[in-house]
C-alpha cells in the first residue's frame, strides 16, 4: 500500500492532479446483484468471488461511457476534459459525496439512498466552471451492521479501515503470503469480500443492475475450489479473459483458492493441496502446505 503515501500530494485536490481543472463531474453506475451475495457462506467447497468481479472488467465499461460523455461536453462547451476510473490518485468517494451521489458509510465505501452500496464510480475533470451540487448527508445513524459483519475485524473505528486486515486487500492487492492468523477467517472468499457491503440496510432500495456488462458469468457465481486450484497460467488467463481477476495473476489467485481449500475441511481436497506443494511458485507452495496441514489435522 506504499503507493498511497507516495501519491498523497496528488490526491490533495483535483488541481493537484490537473492544475487546469475547474470542476469535477462525479458519476456512478449501479452494479447491484440480483441474488444474495452471501449465499455461498455455507458451501465451503465453492469459492466466493466479489460481486464486482463476476462479470467483465468494469473499468472498460465505465471509462467508455465517461469518454463518450466527456467528448460531448468538450465539443459542446469547448472545454478541456480528462476522465478517470479508479486508475489514478483521485479521491473518488469524497468527490461523489460532495456531488450528492451518496455518502461514505462506516465501512468507508459510498452508500446511496437509491442504490445502497453497489456503485462503480468515475469522474470527468473539466476546465469548465460548473456550479456545485449539494453534498449528500451521512445517513448511517447508529447502525453498525457493516462493522459487525467484517470477518477479520478490519474496522478499528467507524469510518476507518485497516487494509492490512481487509479480505479484499489481502486477496487482491497483497502479493506475498497472507498472514497465518487471518487465513482461517477468510473462509471460502477467494477474490474480494462483500460482507460489509451486503449487510447495509440501504440495499433494500437497490435494484439489480440491467447493464449487460455487469451481469455475472455463470462459471464465476459458484465455482468449485478443486477446479480453480488446478488452473495453470494458460488456463487461468483463458478463464478470466476480460475479467478484473486476470490482473491478480494465477499464482496469487491460486494462493487464495488454497486457503479456502484449507478452510473447507474436505478430506477429498487433500490430493489437490498435496500436488500444489510442488508448485513452482513459493507463495503457492506455502499456501498449499498450510492447507494440507489443516486438512490432515482434521482427517489424519
Amino acid at each position: 500500500m506504499g503507493w498511497l503515501a507516495d501519491r498523497a500530494e496528488r490526491r490533495a485536490g483535483p488541481a493537484a492532479l490537473w492544475p487546469e481543472a475547474k470542476s469535477v463531474i462525479a458519476l456512478a453506475m449501479n452494479y447491484a446483484p440480483g441474488d444474495d451475495p452471501l449465499a455461498l457462506a455455507g458451501r465451503p467447497e465453492r469459492g466466493v468471488i466479489s460481486v464486482y468481479a463476476r462479470s467483465r472488467d468494469y473499468h472498460d465499461t465505465v471509462k467508455k461511457r465517461l469518454r463518450a460523455l466527456g467528448r460531448w461536453i468538450g465539443e459542446t462547451w469547448g472545454c478541456g476534459i480528462k476522465v478517470f476510473v479508479d486508475t489514478a490518485p483521485v479521491m473518488e468517494k469524497p468527490l461523489a459525496e460532495r456531488a450528492g451521489i451518496g455518502w461514505q458509510g462506516k465501512h468507508t465505501n459510498l452508500v446511496s439512498r437509491s442504490h445502497g452500496s453497489w456503485l462503480f464510480l468515475g469522474e470527468i475533470y473539466t476546465t469548465l466552471e460548473i456550479a456545485p451540487d449539494a453534498a449528500e448527508e451521512d445517513h448511517c445513524g447508529s447502525c453498525r451492521a457493516c462493522l459487525d459483519a467484517c470477518p477479520t475485524d478490519a474496522f478499528p473505528a467507524p469510518y476507518r479501515i485497516d487494509a492490512r486486515r481487509c479480505i479484499s486487500y489481502l486477496t487482491i492487492e497483497h502479493k506475498g503470503p497472507i498472514p497465518e492468523d487471518l487465513r482461517p477467517l477468510i473462509g471460502n472468499r477467494i477474490y474480494g469480500c462483500d460482507d460489509c457491503l451486503a449487510v447495509c440496510p440501504w440495499n433494500k432500495f437497490a435494484r439489480a443492475t440491467t447493464e449487460p456488462a455487469f451481469l455475472p458469468r455463470a462459471e464465476l457465481t459458484a465455482p468449485r475450489l478443486a477446479d480453480l486450484a488446478q488452473l495453470d497460467d494458460a488456463a487461468f488467463r483463458t478463464l478470466f479473459a476480460g475479467s478484473p481477476i486476470k490482473r491478480s495473476g494465477r499464482n496469487r489467485f491460486v494462493r487464495n483458492v488454497l486457503i479456502a481449500l484449507g478452510n473447507s475441511g474436505d478430506a477429498a481436497q487433500i490430493p489437490v493441496a498435496e500436488a500444489l506443494c510442488r508448485d513452482e511458485d513459493p507463495v503457492v507452495r506455502d499456501a498449499a502446505a498450510w492447507a494440507l496441514g489443516g486438512l490432515m489435522r482434521r482427517h489424519g
